[in-house]
């Protein structure tokens, strides 16, 4: 069974990048480092731990590896140490520019180089030895505030951010951070970017701009002029302060951000828990009573679904559905089954769950027919960032198609109709988007339906979809290739992959070890927590 991991702080892992935009890589033969790779995938990938002795150096583990990063007396760099050591020590120096330099506390040389030429032995600080930080988590998260313990959220009608909410629910409270010039942004939900002064605009400006520093596995934002964010006010307004060091009022965590969904019934109207601990499609709007955090259980593959009034629904006697479980149990858990544009959902006594003349859910009906269906709405991915097994997807410069193996990302606007979602890029439909068309009807927008899988996930598939140029294409009487390489480098995947627990796939064949630069996929991931590229 899943634990309850409601409010789950991300584990940070980032990569280093150097002056000549190359990653810091641990290599598996040898345990040896260098920075040769353009992109950021799992060799790339560190995490930073406190010293033990509670000192004011920390460590560097490889995610890859699991070993940590040592410099010898000699300057030679390695990432052999299982344990760490008295070599495993280094000192993070942040820069005026955001960026890293990395000390070796008990020699006091500097860390750097270029490609297979690392070494810590330099006596001062030069270009080679600055490196830029680079988060590897999803960027779409709940964003903590430390020291007040509530959670950051859009506030449309003041035009701010403020850190006011004792939960995340519903869409306002979706932080996105955007990799923007070596620094990161933060972006609500509604595409505008937080400014330092406390206001919110459309465009990436540089006052809007931030350089990511850690502190006891807490994130600090610091603006372009060595201030930081900070809940200001009774209203804990997020605007940079005073303070050029990072206190506990200017620490924030990263949360995990589950799916939450609203269902409508076959009466068309919104499952809530308004009326009480009874869950009815009683409802003619949606807001927080009809919102409902979904939770993915790994193994079974199975979900809960937690209210906001806090409990989980629970089957209780005679079949009938309550809001009132305090713990994840079996009776807790709910079998998804996807049926076109719509959902049915099974109980742990082995019957659908139904909706009753009375609007109340039930589980009582051992088949599946009208009133055991419903429309299940993801809500809080207005906006979204897509990733897949070999990185996120991302627009090419100067053409029309997407790659799926980048380390910077797009950001995706997601539009829902009748169970079903349109996927659109920055620039609409000129730009890289969903897009499910065939000769005749090059320009006519087809949706595609939305299935979670797990850790959590879900898969967007259309009738015959492919991403390849500007979007989906639709092949009518065209039967999918079975996945394979092209001369081209394009992947090309079954409609049926969403069953797979990863949509993109590498090829089997050992004559193509390297990911697919441009895939032409069938279903993609819409990973809402992905702790780095997926294995």
């Amino acid at each position: 069974m899943p634990t309850n991991g409601l409010h789950q702080v991300l584990k940070i892992q980032f990569g280093l990048v150097n002056d000549t935009d190359r990653y810091l890589t641990a290599e598996s033969f040898g345990f040896k480092v260098n920075a040769s790779a353009p992109s950021l995938k799992r060799k790339q990938m560190w995490v930073l731990e406190p010293d033990p002795g509670q000192g004011t150096a920390v460590l560097l583990r490889s995610s890859h590896l699991g070993r940590y990063l040592s410099a010898g007396e000699d300057g030679r760099v390695a990432c052999e140490a299982e344990r760490p050591d008295r070599d495993c020590r280094f000192l993070v120096l942040s820069q005026p520019d955001g960026r890293w330099v990395l000390r070796s506390e008990p020699h006091g040389r500097f860390f750097g180089g270029t490609e297979d030429r690392l070494s810590c032995f330099a006596t001062a600080v030069s270009p080679a030895e600055l490196w830029t930080v680079h988060l590897a988590i999803h960027p779409q998260a709940h964003l903590l505030s430390v020291s007040r313990r509530r959670y950051v959220h859009l506030c449309p009608r003041d035009d701010e951010m403020a850190a006011d909410s004792d939960t995340p629910w519903g869409v306002d409270a979706l932080v996105t951070l955007v990799f923007q010039n070596r620094q990161y942004c933060l972006r609500a939900c509604d595409s505008r970017y937080l400014r330092s002064d406390g206001h919110l605009v459309w465009e990436p400006e540089p006052c809007a701009r931030y350089t990511l520093e850690f502190k006891a596995g807490k994130l600090a934002f610091k603006d372009r002029d060595g201030r930081y964010l900070a809940p200001a006010g009774p209203a804990g307004t997020l605007r940079a302060g005073r303070n050029t060091r990072p206190g506990k009022d200017e620490l924030f965590d990263l949360e995990e951000s589950h799916p939450q969904v609203v269902l409508v019934a076959a009466n068309h109207r919104y499952v809530s828990v308004r009326q009480g601990v009874n869950i009815s499609a009683n409802q003619d709007e949606e807001l927080h009573h009809e919102t409902f955090l979904m939770q993915i259980d790994q193994e079974t593959k199975k979900c809960t679904f937690y209210s906001s009034t806090g409990g989980y629904w629970t089957l209780v006697t005679h079949g009938g559905i309550h809001a009132t479980a305090t713990q994840v149990s079996a009776n807790t858990m709910f079998e998804v089954e996807w049926r076109g544009r719509r959902v049915a959902l099974k109980a742990s006594n082995g019957r659908y769950v139904c909706m009753k003349k009375n609007g109340q859910l039930a589980a009582i009906s051992d088949f599946v027919g009208e009133d055991e269906e419903f429309v299940l709405k993801l809500i809080n991915r207005p906006i979204l960032v897509l990733r897949g097994m070999d990185g996120f997807v991302c627009h090419r410069r100067g053409s029309n198609q997407l790659d799926t193996n980048r380390s910077v990302y797009d950001v995706f606007h997601l539009s829902f109709s009748d169970g079903a979602y349109q996927i659109r890029g920055a620039d609409g439909a000129g730009g890289a988007g969903c897009r499910c068309s065939s000769p005749s009807t090059a320009d006519q927008r087809l949706p595609g339906t939305t299935r979670f899988g797990g850790e959590p996930r879900a898969a967007v598939e259309g009738k015959g979809m492919t991403w390849a140029g500007g979007g989906a294409r639709a092949e009518p009487g065209v039967p999918p290739p079975p996945p394979r390489m092209r001369a081209n480098n394009a992947l090309y995947i079954h409609p049926r992959a969403v069953a797979c627990p990863c949509a993109l796939q590498r090829p089997s064949s050992p004559a193509s070890p390297h990911p697919p630069a441009t895939a032409r996929v069938r279903s993609w991931e819409i990973a809402s927590r992905v702790l780095g590229f997926s294995p």
